[in-house]
């Protein structure tokens, strides 16, 4: 090397190193690998250089860079006569020998990291070819090696700002996990970071089937399948997978969000073009993927304990309420609620067994649907499933044994279980599959255990006051009730009916039938009254044959009717026949009524009926007699 190539090849080397300032905001690879090539343009006197870059995978040298803006779309096909021509180191003067390159006067081989595989045409301008001031090929190769050497140094500059800026970014994300107990927010910042840092990659998350997280955030269900494997084994093993994807040209990693007790997902990372996954970057996303598996294991367990907190919040207050003597069906009314704003339900359903009569009963408080015939499948279906295996049921996506089509297909059907006898069972219901988790059938569970012996002792106690109102041979309230009832009436109504019935002829009933079809028709008159009469009303057995009944609210008009159209049903349809006489009484508001007037003049006009020809009506209240 003459001296002239000498002194030519420092200014060189000093231009280059004067763009060497990291601190600058204009410091990027693009912008200095184009400054670069018009440093190379001054120097050699040329109107073009243009810088070629191998991509093996697409089998192509790229025009990366251009000191003339319409050369950079250049591709260039990847030939073995191209690979040997660079790492032969010599420089290829005009003609080149390339088709597409046959304009410019010099093809300069470049080194990479790799080894000779770059390169960078020259089209030289034509004072120079006309003075024959053409370069020698050692200044040539000079140029070559400081271009490569100081392009590598760059390189590597780039790479330290960006791992300084990459773990200032991991580390302030790292803040940010351990300061979130929310399952989603670590999982959006894991997709933001990467984003930030490498916007020309592609990113999943991998979860199981429990994660519901929801949202716009790229999550998949980690599912166990032959095109999956890779995600598979680095979720079982805990380790860093890669895979490489001939058809689509992507190489992708698999990196486990692993924390102490387990491993939580699989971070997918896909970088599209690419032999195989840049090594600078996996152990970045390594340590991202681990930092952000024990940030997410700790919202998991928070967000968990604080579900634990509820359940046994819950739990606790049904217990409360279940214990404090309510109603029965208060009791199904405020277990239904709670099961469908907790769980989220559609249905909820509470089903009681009879063991003498093999009946069913859908208990008030459960949902509207399972009084209608759509539910009889359901019910008749689950009722036969817990009767057989008695023990909880649990489906994620039911379909009926039959050709008919399930609409709710998340079902939990749980046994109530007393002394170890079955009661009945629990259900609750939803159209979509798998709407209910695991913990939400177990926290069911817990809560129909604890709930049954609350049911059982209120149905008994419920039963033990009926008994107590209600006569056992005609299941119409006592005298004593209907007392009490009328009493109250007096106070807090306007206006009311009384009527009080006799069987005729009851004695010659016994005499002639027995004593057992006495009580049979009495318990025949008793129904019939049942049949006519509202629920408000009240039937009672009065004594003996003497039946009677109060209507609150009701008008004379109303009362004489009812007491006619009994009188008619009972001689139409008692086996053996007979007849009843009634007795009416009436009283209205700002009169000075009292029990015992109103019972007097019912007694009165009764007497009057059986007085004057019997299987009749008779009025008689503080205006009129009829």
């Amino acid at each position: 090397m003459d001296k002239l190539d000498h002194q030519s090849i420092v200014n060189l080397k000093s231009r280059f190193f004067d763009l060497f300032d990291i601190d600058s905001k204009s410091f990027n690879y693009e912008l200095i690998l184009r400054e670069m090539l018009y440093i190379i343009k001054n120097f050699l006197h040329a109107s073009e250089v243009t810088y070629y870059s191998a991509n093996e995978w697409n089998d192509e040298w790229a025009a990366e860079a251009s000191t003339n803006p319409f050369s950079t779309a250049a591709i260039l096909p990847y030939t073995a006569e191209m690979k040997n021509k660079l790492l032969s180191k010599e420089v290829s003067r005009k003609p080149i020998g390339i088709h597409t390159l046959e304009h410019y006067d010099l093809l300069i081989p470049l080194k990479n990291k790799d080894g000779f595989y770059n390169f960078f045409v020259v089209q030289l301008d034509g004072s120079v070819q006309e003075s024959n001031q053409i370069g020698t090929d050692c200044l040539y190769k000079l140029i070559s090696e400081e271009f490569s050497f100081y392009l590598i140094k760059v390189q590597d500059l780039l790479e330290i700002v960006a791992e300084e800026k990459r773990y200032k970014k991991l580390f302030k994300v790292t803040e940010k996990f351990h300061s979130s107990m929310d399952t989603e927010g670590v999982l959006r910042a894991i997709i933001n970071t990467l984003k930030d840092i490498y916007p020309s990659l592609g990113y999943y998350l991998l979860l199981s089937h429990d994660n519901n997280t929801h949202g716009d955030l790229p999550i998949k269900d980690l599912e166990y399948d032959s095109e999956n494997l890779a995600a598979m084994e680095a979720y079982v093993t805990g380790e860093i997978q890669f895979e490489y994807v001939k058809e689509s040209r992507n190489s992708i990693l698999y990196a486990p969000l692993k924390g102490k007790q387990g491993v939580y997902g699989v971070l997918q990372v896909i970088a599209e073009n690419s032999v195989k996954f840049p090594k600078k970057e996996v152990e970045f996303i390594t340590l991202l993927a681990n930092t952000a598996g024990g940030a997410l294991e700790n919202a998991q367990l928070y967000q968990q304990s604080k579900k634990l907190v509820s359940d046994l919040q819950l739990i606790n207050e049904a217990s409360h309420r279940l214990n404090s003597n309510l109603r029965l069906t208060e009791m199904m009314t405020y277990m239904s609620n709670r099961i469908s704003i907790s769980f989220e339900a559609e249905e909820v359903g509470f089903i009681l067994f009879s063991s003498e009569t093999n009946s069913l009963t859908v208990l008030n408080g459960s949902t509207d649907f399972f009084r209608t015939k759509a539910a009889e499948t359901y019910i008749h279906y689950f009722k036969e499933k817990i009767k057989q295996e008695k023990d909880s049921l649990f489906l994620g996506d039911f379909s009926m044994p039959s050709e008919e089509d399930a609409v709710y297909k998340s079902i939990m059907a749980v046994p109530m279980m007393q002394t170890g006898v079955l009661k009945g069972f629990a259900i609750v219901m939803h159209q979509l599959p798998y709407h209910f988790s695991f913990d939400t059938f177990k926290l069911l569970q817990s809560l129909i255990h604890h709930s049954t012996l609350a049911l059982t002792n209120s149905m008994l106690r419920e039963e033990l006051e009926k008994m107590v109102v209600t006569d056992h041979l005609t299941k119409l309230y006592s005298r004593s009730f209907l007392d009490e009832k009328l009493v109250r009436s007096l106070v807090e109504d306007a206006e009311g009916t009384f009527i009080l019935i006799d069987i005729d002829n009851f004695k010659a009933v016994n005499d002639t039938y027995g004593h057992q079809v006495g009580d049979e028709i009495i318990i025949q008159v008793a129904n019939i009254i049942m049949e006519n009469i509202r629920a408000t009303d009240i039937g009672a057995r009065w004594g003996g044959e003497e039946l009677a009944i109060y209507l609150p609210r009701v008008p004379l008009q109303v009362g004489v009717f009812i007491a006619e159209r009994l009188v008619e049903k009972v001689r139409e349809s008692s086996a053996p026949p007979v007849t009843i006489s009634c007795g009416v009484s009436y009283w209205m508001r700002n009169n000075e009524e009292n029990y015992h007037s109103i019972f007097k003049r019912a007694d009165k006009a009764l007497y009057i009926a059986k007085e004057t020809g019997k299987d009749r009506v008779v009025v008689q209240d503080a205006f009129r007699t009829s």
